[in-house]
């Protein structure tokens, strides 16, 4: 018995192995769109300040950006051109200021003109804590 349900589990690992080794290339042949290099990443708050970290990972034929920061009606809060192929860009935006509303980074590839938009949820939640612990 135990060595038939080795065998099964043997052959579902082996085809599942093939099957998706076999299908990676078709899928990644297909994927028309590229991606653009870049990754928003939240680093945390400094003085009701939030701090964002842009990492860029170009190449020699993408390495200019367009960064624009806006708010939940879309005015413009920040723009900025980037150049570079591997740049990091720290941002710091005033909570006091965007409230808890929604903030947008775009990121435009000025050679390819594809834009990618990072959407900032900024909710401040006040929690409070009660514990009763029994002595004795």
């Amino acid at each position: 018995m135990k060595q038939v349900l080795k065998r099964k589990s043997i052959i579902v690992a082996t085809l599942f192995a093939v099957f998706s080794t076999a299908l990676a290339p078709a899928a990644q042949a297909n994927d028309s769109s590229r991606v653009i290099p870049v990754e928003l990443k939240f680093l945390g708050e400094v003085k009701d300040q939030l701090v964002f970290q842009l990492n860029f990972d170009g190449n020699a034929e993408e390495n200019e950006f367009a960064v624009t920061i806006t708010d939940e009606a879309g005015a413009t809060l920040y723009r900025e051109n980037v150049k570079g192929e591997k740049v990091t860009k720290r941002y710091l935006l005033n909570s006091d200021e965007i409230g808890d509303g929604i903030v947008h980074f775009h990121i435009t590839s000025k050679k390819s003109n594809q834009t990618v938009v990072y959407e900032v949820n900024h909710v401040t939640h006040v929690v409070q804590d009660v514990v009763v612990n029994k002595l004795k």
